[in-house]
């Protein structure tokens, strides 16, 4: 009897170490192929496309990464839309209206930001539009105006 119990012992353990590493399995197999970009370490060895002379393309040669380099923004995501490119590195702002319009169906954005940068609005500094512009962006601010509009066009809240 200790013998039978035994081997059914074995046997159950057997399936049930089968369904553990199974399940393992299928999560990463899943969590590899939802995305292949999670972090700047997974553009080495991809096709991965920039702006020439952009904060983005200095990000990818600092990490000596070898980026191609385009004139314009409409070509490089007609390139990526076709399939020359397997990633963009650019300005976040840009590639979340994107992703949330006309590239819903070729892309989702990856991974976290890489290189934090601030936008600004340059004007001489004697122009007479500067507190009112100031006071603006406050007012936008504190009435929510801001973050209604950046979940519209960027698809996240501020």
């Amino acid at each position: 009897m200790g013998r039978f119990f035994g081997v059914i012992l074995v046997v159950t353990s057997l399936f049930g170490v089968s369904i553990f590493v199974a399940q393992i399995t299928a999560a990463m197999t899943v969590s590899a192929i939802e995305s292949s970009v999670a972090s700047v370490n997974d553009l080495y060895g991809k096709r991965v496309g920039t702006i020439e002379g952009s904060t983005a393309a200095a990000f990818l040669q600092n990490r000596e990464l070898n980026g191609h380099g385009y004139n314009d923004l409409d070509t490089m995501l007609k390139a990526f839309e076709n399939g020359s490119l397997d990633a963009v590195v650019f300005d976040s702002p840009i590639l979340a209206y994107y992703v949330l319009t006309d590239g819903a169906a070729f892309g989702q954005l990856a991974g976290p930001t890489f290189q934090h940068e601030s936008y600004g609005i340059a004007l001489p500094s004697d122009s007479k539009w500067i507190e009112q512009i100031n006071q603006s962006i406050l007012k936008f601010r504190e009435d929510g105006t801001y973050a209604e509009i950046y979940l519209k066009w960027f698809g996240e809240n501020p």
